[in-house]
């Protein structure tokens, strides 16, 4: 099987290179997501024939997916509705009262959480934290609601000791990974991938060896087909959020792990620069 879908619904497969697919892919990965029971009781041929694809489309969609073949596909889908609970994330109507929409939010991003939580690889992870603590410089890069997640990083990051910075602006930010060198970290943040400003970023830092690690919601993008190493969110749209807003609380929380496994690895370095860190604000407070 295909390592990047290892132990992952089909639904997670997905939605993971949604973006990626062709047209015909497209039509089949919602038939999919929309018609599970189809699949577990129908044919390869009567699918094609519904759908008005080659049996030879839908096979190769599902080789694409990590699976053997069509029947593979029915397996998986039959084991994962047998197994299915009702989703405790419901979409917002307009008829919600506030308090309503509060807990749909709340569930919603706990969902996003757990469904990250499955698809982020332990190995990778392991090494990004790795890689961070003997850089010898990290530097953070996204744009747009990116940027305020690459921001939010700089300021866990700086707590660290380790030498890291951020920019806002978009200049800057190209400015600043041309000074990156072989045995610094790029960090790049980006939920489709697919941003030019991410990818030109990532063109520059690589062309100067740097090592990159990237947190992005695609598997297939050119983000993360480019990075050294992809940290992978999950996360699913509804009719007033955006798949990107949601995902945000998934990217922030990879942060906040990275940021706690490389204080734990520094071990008394990090509660030395972390004290001088509380020293020097405690003089904004009266």
């Amino acid at each position: 099987m295909n390592q990047t879908f290892k132990n992952k619904s089909t639904q997670m497969r997905i939605r993971s290179i949604y973006t990626t697919l062709s047209d015909k892919e497209r039509v089949m990965a919602e038939f999919i997501l929309d018609n599970p029971e189809k699949i577990i009781h129908g044919t390869i041929s009567g699918i094609a024939e519904e759908l008005s694809l080659a049996d030879s489309t839908v096979f190769r969609f599902c080789k694409k997916l990590g699976y053997k073949g069509f029947q593979d596909l029915k397996i998986s889908l039959a084991t994962e509705t047998a197994n299915e609970m009702k989703d405790v994330h419901e979409k917002v109507s307009k008829s919600d009262d506030e308090k309503t929409i509060l807990e749909k939010i709340f569930h919603s991003n706990i969902k996003t959480l757990e469904d990250t939580l499955e698809v982020i690889d332990d190995k990778d992870f392991a090494r990004a934290v790795d890689v961070i603590i003997h850089a010898n410089k990290v530097e953070l890069f996204g744009f747009g609601g990116s940027n305020v997640i690459a921001m939010d990083g700089y300021h866990k990051f700086i707590r660290t000791g380790l030498p890291v910075s951020a920019q806002t602006d978009s200049h800057m930010q190209l400015m600043s990974a041309s000074q990156l060198k072989k045995g610094d970290v790029a960090i790049l943040i980006s939920h489709t991938g697919h941003s030019k400003d991410i990818l030109d970023i990532l063109e520059t830092v690589k062309a100067q060896n740097v090592v990159t690690i990237c947190i992005t919601g695609f598997t297939l993008s050119p983000l993360s087909q480019g990075s050294d190493l992809s940290l992978f969110t999950l996360s699913e749209e509804t009719d007033f959020r955006s798949e990107a807003l949601a995902s945000r609380i998934a990217q922030l929380s990879i942060l906040d792990a990275l940021y706690v496994n490389v204080m734990a690895s520094l071990e008394n370095k990090g509660q030395s620069a972390l004290k001088h860190v509380r020293k020097a604000i405690q003089k904004k407070r009266l």
